[in-house]
């Protein structure tokens, strides 16, 4: 951080981003979101990582510019022990203010049946359609 006449000024690595991700390969069943929850926490970052019914795992980063790009990094390179990553997309990547979520959070796969959602995410239970 930088000081200015004793006002704080953020510098662009300490700056605040979000952005989607989407992992594809074998990244279901390997514990991908468990490790992926571990490594976020471990760079200070909150967000969310969930499984998607198209056997990908998805999430959103939250955190200083350096720190996410790290993940960045871990998320195409790293990954769980026993996964093997093809390739991540990341999208939707703009400066935030302040952070939207508390910690970084496993989120529940919601699975879509006859118009009504099963599963629970942030702590409610599927709503209808």
């Amino acid at each position: 951080m930088l000081y200015d006449y004793g006002v704080m000024i953020m510098t662009e690595a300490e700056a605040l981003i979000c952005l989607d991700y989407e992992v594809f390969g074998k990244v279901q069943g390997v514990f991908f979101r468990k490790y992926t929850q571990a490594e976020g926490s471990r760079h200070g970052l909150v967000g969310w990582v969930q499984n998607t019914e198209h056997g990908t795992v998805r999430g959103q980063l939250q955190g200083p510019v350096a720190r996410v790009r790290q993940m960045q990094d871990w998320l195409q390179k790293t990954g769980s022990p026993k996964s093997r990553i093809t390739r991540v997309q990341f999208q939707n990547e703009k400066t935030i203010q302040q952070l939207e979520y508390n910690n970084f959070q496993i989120r529940k796969f919601l699975l879509r049946y006859r118009g009504w959602m099963s599963g629970v995410i942030d702590g409610r239970a599927g709503t209808k359609e």
